[in-house]
């Protein structure tokens, strides 16, 4: 049997946890919901900074891909002759 004075010690008790929960758990998590989204936006921030840079060196080994495929034998040759090039 419940004893008479239990039935106002929940209802009080539930109300002081709705309002704890409120006042302090409430800005925690509005805060931590903050925090992902900045973390949010400099992870793909960096992202776009990676994929730039990808860019920019896959576009370089187009270059030296094209650059030895349209020359062939006659860039080995420079380059041996550079080799054996005295030093000034």
């Amino acid at each position: 049997m419940l004893s008479p004075l239990l039935i106002p010690i929940l209802g009080i008790s539930c109300g002081l946890v709705a309002i704890i929960g409120g006042v302090f758990f409430r800005p925690l998590f509005k805060l931590w919901e903050r925090r992902m989204e900045i973390e949010a936006g400099l992870a793909a921030e960096k992202a776009a900074q990676y994929a730039a840079q990808t860019e920019r060196l896959e576009q370089r080994v187009q270059v030296l891909e094209r650059i030895l495929t349209d020359r062939g034998m006659t860039l080995s040759d420079e380059i041996e002759k550079l080799r054996d090039a005295p030093l000034n």
